[in-house]
């Protein structure tokens, strides 16, 4: 007797979509990617606008497909990179708007594990670390056009968010960049004291020797008095010895020790030390005060550098042995693990981080060929992996949970084939792992994450005589050494911001 049709129609079906299944995000952009590791931002730029199915870097789709808002983001951060800042703040806006909030703190219920897992055909969201570069980036584009009121626009998003963030986790610090930048467009506005409120956010990640001199000008300005700011501001001065006189009472006190300035302990770099480092004395520039160059009450004006580095780890499809995911899902698994003893197929599939496997890591800038100060801001790349740790219980227990369900449908099929006269149980057997195996196919993890984000965040900055003068940032990293040299005019009284950005 032949099988029935409806089973051995499902073991044709089945192996015709196992031969068409489509790739993951990450699969699909991976070209990109390469280009950019290349130098070539042209090429990624090229890649992204035919995702878009557009020609224009400023163009966007009258109807934007599933993960256009994404594509658009990783199409800004390119843009940024190739100095084109109005076209980048332009696909910045348009994505913030459009973007969800992954909101990872109220999770209680392992909801989010199942959207990472496998619910790519939903509407990517931003993790918190990507939700506040977005508006940090975005900041960076303001600035080096010299924009403050739209710059002041794009801190207070990024405020929004930041606060909200602080009251669902007030433990997950994010965002110092950001935070950063904030405070220097208020300074540079005259806002004393929402700079110091922003500058004390930012100092509660890490430390910042380019804030050393900056914040005791600003607290002589303005009021606002944070636990990090007070830790920046020189102690109260001793009361001087009194003279001592002709004849010593009976018990004379001995003379307080001149009075010094008190800085915060220093607290362990992520920058690597390199030849042209400053010294953490040689705050705010490193030639004498004397001759106007770097001392921040000098007349002229200042250089702020932003230098952004590599990439951030992003997912791929990664697959492990059952009994390994079990164990890593903890209580984040539903269903019967024992129908997983009967499954042919012995492996999870779920979203995995792998590095980007930067050629640059760290940044040093110089002005007129001398040093000056330079901070990691932000380690975004360490912050993406530290939500992802946290989240990876939940996303392998989905993918524990959608085995399950398919293993008990291999099952049935396998019950309906056994029915079968003759070789019923080949046939039975043939459909259960037809089935199984078409749905371990079309179940793809959800790879999607902001690609293109920098991985690490460095700020410099120096007063300048006003004129004339030439600002050298060079990155560095196992791909060797990359050198950006550029001219600038320092104003009377402003500033200049200047951004490098290498994506390799």
């Amino acid at each position: 007797m032949t099988a029935p049709r409806p089973v051995m129609r499902a073991v044709l079906v089945a192996s015709l979509v196992m031969a068409s299944s489509c790739a993951t995000y990450s699969e699909r952009t991976d070209e990109a990617r390469r280009a950019l590791r290349r130098g070539n931002y042209a090429g990624s730029l090229e890649h992204w606008n035919k995702v878009l199915k557009v020609r224009q870097p400023d163009a966007i789709p009258d109807k934007i497909k599933k993960n256009g808002e994404l594509v658009i983001l990783e199409r800004a951060t390119v843009l940024q990179a190739m100095g084109r800042w109005e076209d980048s703040a332009m696909n910045f806006e348009f994505a913030d708007k459009q973007l969800e909030f992954l909101d990872i703190s109220r999770d209680t219920a392992g909801k989010i594990g199942k959207y990472i897992y496998s619910d790519s055909a939903t509407k990517f969201k931003t993790s918190p670390t990507e939700k506040l570069a977005l508006n940090g980036m975005n900041l960076v584009n303001y600035l080096v056009r010299g924009d403050l009121s739209g710059a002041k626009v794009e801190a207070k998003r990024f405020t929004v968010m930041r606060n909200y963030l602080l009251e669902t986790d007030p433990e997950g610090e994010h965002g110092a960049f950001g935070s950063y930048l904030a405070g220097y467009v208020h300074e540079r506005q005259g806002n004393y004291d929402e700079a110091l409120r922003y500058y004390d956010e930012a100092l509660a990640e890490r430390d910042f020797r380019t804030l050393r001199d900056v914040i005791p000008q600003l607290a002589t300005k303005g009021s606002y008095r944070g636990e990090r700011v007070e830790d920046y501001l020189p102690s109260a001065p001793k009361p001087k010895p009194a003279p001592v006189p002709t004849r010593e009472p009976e018990s004379a006190p001995e003379p307080d020790a001149d009075p010094a300035i008190q800085r915060p302990s220093e607290a362990p770099s992520a920058q690597p030390e390199t030849s042209s480092q400053v010294a953490p004395a040689a705050v705010m520039g490193s030639l004498p005060a004397s001759s106007g160059w770097g001392a921040v009450s000098a007349p002229g004006g200042e250089v702020l550098v932003v230098a952004k580095v590599g990439r951030v780890p992003y997912r791929v499809p990664e697959r492990i042995p059952i009994g390994l995911a079990i164990g890593l899902a903890g209580a984040f698994v539903s269903g019967d693990t024992t129908l997983l003893e009967y499954g042919m197929f012995k492996f999870v599939t779920y979203p995995e981080l792998v590095s980007a496997e930067n050629l640059f890591e760290t940044a040093t800038v110089e002005v007129d060929g001398h040093p000056i100060p330079i901070d990691l801001a932000s380690d975004l790349g360490s912050e993406i992996i530290a939500e992802f740790e946290e989240l990876k219980p939940k996303i392998i227990g989905a993918a524990l949970t959608r085995m399950i369900a398919r293993a008990a449908a291999a099952e049935g099929a396998r019950a309906a084939g056994n029915q079968a006269d003759g070789a019923g149980g080949l046939v039975g057997f043939l459909a259960a792992a037809a089935l199984e195996g078409t749905l371990v196919a079309l179940d793809k993890p959800d790879t999607r994450s902001w690609t293109t984000l920098p991985d690490r965040v460095f700020v410099a900055r120096t007063r300048l005589p006003a004129g004339a003068h030439t600002v050298v940032v060079e990155v560095s990293g196992p791909g060797g050494r990359e050198t950006h040299t550029t001219d600038v005019s320092v104003p009377q009284g402003g500033f200049v911001v200047l951004d490098v950005t290498t994506l390799r």
